[in-house]
C-alpha cells in the first residue's frame, strides 16, 4: 500500500515562496495522478492542483491559478507543488493525494483520491 509523505511546509510572508514535495513509498506511483488539497480548521478540504501520470493533464483551482505549480518526477516516486506569491488566504494545512483512476474531470473532489499523506502545515503572515 502506498504510503505519502508531505514536506515543505512552513511560515512566510506574504508574497513568499514554498516548495512542497509529496515523496512516496511502498509503491509506485508512476501510473498515478497526484493531487494536491488544503484544509483550514472548520473548513471542507479545497481542491489546489492534480497532475497526471504522464504529466498530459494539470488543472489548478482558480484561487491558486498563476501562483502554484505541481509537478512531479516519477523516477523518485515524488510529487512535487510549487507556490509562488503567497497570500494569507493561503494558510492551511497542504495534502497530497494519490489516484489510481482516469476520469480526471472528477480530480476536484476528494473521494476520488485512494491514498492521502499527513499534510504539512503553510502558513502565511502579512
Amino acid at each position: 500500500q502506498v504510503h505519502l509523505v508531505e514536506s515543505g511546509g512552513g511560515s512566510v510572508q506574504a508574497g513568499g515562496s514554498l516548495s512542497l514535495s509529496c515523496a512516496a513509498s511502498g509503491g509506485s506511483i508512476d501510473n498515478d495522478a497526484v493531487g494536491w488539497f488544503r484544509q483550514t480548521a472548520g473548513k471542507e478540504r479545497e481542491f489546489v492542483a492534480v497532475i497526471s501520470r504522464n504529466g498530459g493533464y494539470i488543472s489548478y483551482a482558480d484561487s491558486v491559478k498563476g501562483r502554484a505549480f505541481i509537478s512531479r518526477d516519477n523516477a523518485r516516486n515524488t510529487g512535487y507543488l510549487q507556490l509562488n506569491s503567497l497570500k494569507s488566504e493561503d494558510t492551511a494545512i497542504y495534502y497530497c493525494a494519490v489516484a489510481t483512476r482516469r476520469r480526471y474531470d472528477l480530480s476536484q473532489y476528494p473521494s476520488w483520491y485512494a491514498y492521502w499523506g499527513q499534510g504539512t502545515q503553510v502558513t502565511v503572515s502579512s
